[in-house]
């Protein structure tokens, strides 16, 4: 059984796919060779300094903002082009992305909602992986219920105010600027009253604490705004309009950045199955129907991304992108459990230090919390989806 989630079904032309293999093949040496197959999820920490510069190396060749539009500094490449990158990235072995937050989420956001000007301040540096980015979202009372956000932002002049806090950053002791959700009007409720603000980092009103995690690990940390500046025009959209701004970024989230995820989760499987087969798991054919499972489910996985990736540059991807995250939440979460049954006896031991798949495990029991609670989802695909339903 091979955990291979790539296929014919994606393939825009074998020149394309050379150009990527080759170039990625004729970096992956030196010291970037060592690298090959770190960073992943419960590993954002390893070699932060060489990834970073593997980050610039890939932005140089221009591969960072394939899919973005030629009038946004992208090459405008086309979906199937964008899922041959993936592929030929992972199978290659290429680490964890350090800029995906700044390339897949802020990046599509400015071109759907940000000015000529944000597009031109930002996303050149993006590019050229010299800025990198986190996300302000959560807070410790509004984790998936972002409408209850409590930090604040004053507009002071030239320039807005930021008071709070956020947590669960991820990468935030790397980043040079945050896209935070602030409230800007105090008195409205809810949704109302938000704004997107653009946020630098390196600033004295900024305080980043890391959060040690299961994994021992702290790729996660709370961010403290005390009286933290910004430029007045460093607003997405107007003042107020931050909910839209901001689920626009959550659905471009799961948009075509899902297909790198799940060629990572392919490499996690075949870590599985190897597993299996030296613990002896393999023999038992209850396992091995689980595992059969999870090489189905990854199969599904892929398909839906496939089958829902078609929407235009600038636009918003439909209530399809709650969906996947449901099902590679859920996914994820059972893969760790399989690792944990290939283990046996031995999962419950760390001597020297946790192996990938008590890592994998550990790492996974919060997918279906981050970016949008499996409950969240589903209320989400109810309203958006069924809700249109007539009843009768």
């Amino acid at each position: 059984m091979a955990a291979d989630a790539t296929g014919p079904a994606a393939e825009p032309g074998a020149a394309f796919r050379a150009e990527v293999r080759d170039w990625l093949v004729s970096r992956l040496t030196g010291d970037f060779a060592a690298l090959a197959g770190t960073g992943g999820p419960g590993r954002e920490h390893e070699n932060l300094d060489l990834r970073a510069e593997w980050e610039r190396e890939l932005g140089a060749g221009g591969w960072i903002g394939l899919g973005w539009p030629e009038s946004a500094g992208g090459r405008g490449a086309d979906i199937a082009e964008q899922v041959v990158f993936f592929e030929e990235y992972a199978r290659a072995g290429g680490p964890g992305r350090l800029s995906h937050i700044g390339e897949y989420l802020l990046a599509p956001t400015l071109v759907a909602f940000g000015t000529e000007a944000q597009r031109r301040r930002f996303l050149p540096p993006i590019a050229a992986a010299t800025e990198f980015w986190c996300q302000g979202y959560s807070e410790p009372d509004a984790g998936s219920d972002l409408a209850a956000v409590r930090t604040r932002a004053v507009r002071d002049g030239a320039q807005w105010r930021i008071t709070g806090q956020k947590v669960w950053t991820s990468l935030a002791h790397i980043a040079d600027w945050c896209f935070v959700l602030a409230r800007t009007d105090p008195d409205a409720s809810r949704h109302r009253g938000l704004s997107y603000l653009l946020v630098p980092m390196r600033q004295p009103g900024v305080q980043v604490r890391p959060i040690t995690q299961l994994t021992g690990t702290s790729e996660f940390n709370e961010v403290f705004f005390d009286d933290a500046v910004t430029d007045a025009e460093n607003i997405v959209g107007e003042p107020g309009d931050g909910w839209r701004v901001a689920t626009g970024t959550l659905a471009f989230e799961r948009g075509v950045a899902t297909l790198g995820q799940q060629l990572g989760f392919a490499r996690e499987l075949d870590e599985v199955l190897r597993a299996g087969r030296d613990s002896g798991a393999y023999d038992d054919p209850v396992w091995r129907d689980a595992a059969a499972d999870a090489w189905i489910g990854l199969q599904t996985l892929r398909h839906h991304a496939l089958r829902t990736l078609g929407t235009p540059p600038g636009e918003l991807p439909g209530v399809e992108a709650s969906v996947a995250k449901l099902l590679w939440a859920t996914w994820h979460q059972r893969l760790g459990e399989l690792a944990m049954d290939a283990l046996g006896p031995a999962a419950t031991l760390a001597d020297g230090g946790l192996s990938a798949a008590q890592r994998l495990f550990l790492f996974s029991r919060a997918d279906t919390i981050y970016g949008g609670s499996n409950e969240i989802q589903r209320n989400i695909i109810a309203d958006r989806l069924l809700g249109r339903v007539p009843r009768g």
